[in-house]
């Protein structure tokens, strides 16, 4: 009979370690519930998103480097008896004879020089397409021809050329180059457009040509 608290004891110590052994394991069963926001993993990927399709929104927004804006302002700026239309907040710098107006691969350089004689397609074949040829890297001849402005006829060359060094990579960019000489009176005035190969300058080289006048 003695037995049989003995038997009961040991009986109710295995309960009692069942049961403790049954509430460790939930509990390890819950301490995993923790670990269920790993699929937040994704969801924060998610969250990124917005800063690569801003990258590639501003992308597509970016002007093609050389275009002129559409809504580039124009003032006027007055030499030695003329004036001529420049493109509003580009930087000026002296060059000899003349200014040139500047804003990253565009360029406006206007100088004036005296001439007895005016030029022809043939005198800028002969003298000006050779010096060009010789002082500038990259020049190839596009044409020259007499084209007509509000001033007058006016003699064009066409020609692609390279660049000055960058200053920070010495790298030099290809230039497409439009060249126009005006001429009255023993006056010279050279307008020379230049922008990056490829891009679409018609019309505001066209707007600036026109607006070539003499006073």
């Amino acid at each position: 009979m003695r037995a049989q608290p003995r038997q009961l004891a040991i009986l109710g110590v295995a309960l009692m370690l069942g049961a403790l052994l049954a509430a460790c394991s939930g509990g390890s069963s819950r301490s995993k519930a923790p670990t269920l926001p790993q699929s937040g993993s994704s969801a924060s990927s998610t969250a990124t998103a917005p800063s690569t399709s801003t990258t590639a929104t501003g992308a597509t927004e970016s002007v093609v480097p050389g275009d002129i804006p559409d809504n580039q302002a124009f003032v006027p700026f007055t030499g030695n008896g003329f004036s001529v239309e420049t493109p509003e907040g580009w930087a000026r710098s002296a060059v000899t004879g003349g200014v040139v107006f500047s804003d990253h691969f565009n360029s406006e350089e206007i100088v004036a020089t005296s001439s007895s004689t005016p030029p022809t397609v043939a005198s800028v074949q002969a003298t000006t397409v050779p010096a060009l040829q010789r002082s500038l890297p990259g020049f190839v001849l596009r044409g020259v021809t007499t084209v007509t402005r509000p001033a007058g006829p006016v003699v064009l060359t066409t020609y692609a050329a390279n660049s000055a060094p960058d200053p920070v990579t010495n790298k030099r960019v290809a230039l497409d180059v439009e060249r126009y000489d005006y001429w009255r009176g023993g006056t010279l005035v050279t307008i020379t457009l230049s922008g990056s190969k490829g891009s679409d300058n018609v019309d505001p080289w066209r707007k600036i040509t026109d607006s070539f006048a003499w006073q």
